[in-house]
């Protein structure tokens, strides 16, 4: 009886090999037939869109980035001549355009939001709720209307130069933006830059040493104190012994505008402010929710062992909350610097203003200018997503 059965069996396993295998025949046709379908709507559409070009006898090519431009930028991080420089001199001004503003308001996005996550929680009902009327607020206005506000209505109603703000006498801030002292690097400020990194360098091998020796004596070292004097105290001791060989360019007003110094645009600080205010946002909503995963424990042990509510934030909460924290707050990071595209409604100079605006305007390619815009955007999101994810693997729990 038992061998009939295990006969059986024997000859139904070769009938559900075959089923199993058809199965996965169909699904590996399936799939070439759509890998095949896409292949040839691309060919199709790439076809369709050379012919109307042809037609119509639209230039194709990249050779338009050589011709002369012929037009000013506001705002310009390398050299730039409206007479002289080109089309390629335009984009690489809107690329670091971009990546200005998106760093900055990275920087202070993140900040803002943290402290607005962690007041949040916080036991103070005035700081609690005030945090949240700020979350509710800005998280539910269009960051377009927010730009739009920040220029408009707040900016714009700035006193005119003459009856600027000012600061100790060199800086302004103004409805033509915020005026600095501009450094002039003369011979021998190489040797700043060198210290500084070299500070650096030194900070982080100093923070591995502390960690290693927290772990095996529990003592505490002032990591932050001692880093921040490092990192400010070398460059400036090689600034004295090196003769001083970085100076400063004043603003000074000169007829109805200043001349000289560092000008901060005003589309620059409105696109900044708002994108920094809008995002915090979300960021501090991650922020929250990331503390709230912790469990309560937690808090109670380390306060059992005597530790400030400083250090348990900082050493047992904050390293454990960034597990869940990081992977929303990427998104924000991505849709941060696709937001900054919005500045062409103010006309601060990036990308979409420069290229995709005023350059496909007086060129008309439009193929191959969409084609690099969106190419510098996607650059930019895989980047950031490599860098943050790098960092979110960094911080897993390391199971034994």
């Amino acid at each position: 009886m038992i061998k009939s059965k295990q006969l059986k069996e024997a000859q139904r396993a070769p009938s559900a090999h075959v089923v199993m295998s058809s199965r996965q025949k169909q699904a590996v046709a399936y799939q070439v037939i759509a890998v095949l379908l896409v292949i040839f709507a691309i060919f199709y559409f790439t076809t369709n869109m050379f012919d109307n070009i042809d037609k119509r006898g639209i230039t194709t090519g990249f050779g338009f980035l050589s011709d002369t431009a012929g037009f000013g930028i506001s705002q310009t991080l390398i050299a730039y001549s409206d007479s002289t420089s080109n089309y390629l001199d335009v984009f690489i001004i809107g690329v670091m355009n971009t990546a200005l503003v998106s760093i900055v308001c990275i920087v202070f996005a993140s900040i803002l939001g943290l402290l607005i996550g962690i007041g949040r929680l916080s036991n103070n009902f005035i700081i609690s709720k005030l945090s949240q009327v700020y979350i509710e607020t800005f998280r539910n206005i269009p960051v377009l209307l927010q730009i739009l506000f920040w220029y408009n209505v707040v900016l714009s109603a700035l006193p005119n130069p003459r009856n600027s703000m000012s600061y100790l006498d060199s800086i302004f801030f103004n409805n033509r933006g915020l005026l600095l002292p501009a450094p002039i690097f003369e011979s021998g400020s190489i040797f700043i830059l060198i210290a500084f990194v070299l500070a650096c360098i030194g900070v982080f091998f100093l923070s591995r040493w502390a960690i290693k020796r927290h772990n095996v004596s529990g003592e505490e070292f002032p990591l932050i104190s001692v880093s921040i004097a490092i990192i400010i105290l070398a460059p400036v001791l090689v600034y004295f012994i090196s003769g001083q060989p970085i100076s400063a360019d004043y603003p000074v007003l000169k007829g109805f505008n200043f001349k000289g110094g560092l000008t901060i645009i005003p589309e620059f600080l409105a696109l900044a402010f708002a994108l920094s205010i809008y995002t915090a946002t979300y960021i501090a909503e991650a922020v929250r929710a990331g503390i709230a995963s912790i469990p309560n424990g937690q808090t109670e042990a380390a306060e059992s062992l005597g530790l400030r509510n400083a250090i348990i934030m900082r050493k047992v909460i904050l390293p454990q909350a960034l597990r869940v924290i990081i992977p929303p707050v990427i998104n924000q990071y991505l849709n941060m610097v696709k937001n900054s595209s919005l500045a062409t409604a103010i006309g601060y100079p990036e990308l979409v203003t420069l290229f995709s605006g005023t350059t496909l305007n007086q060129v008309g390619q439009a193929i191959e200018i969409i084609l690099m815009t969106m190419a510098v955007y996607l650059t930019f999101s895989i980047v950031i997503s490599l860098v943050l994810n790098w960092v979110n693997k960094k911080m897993e729990i390391k199971g034994r």
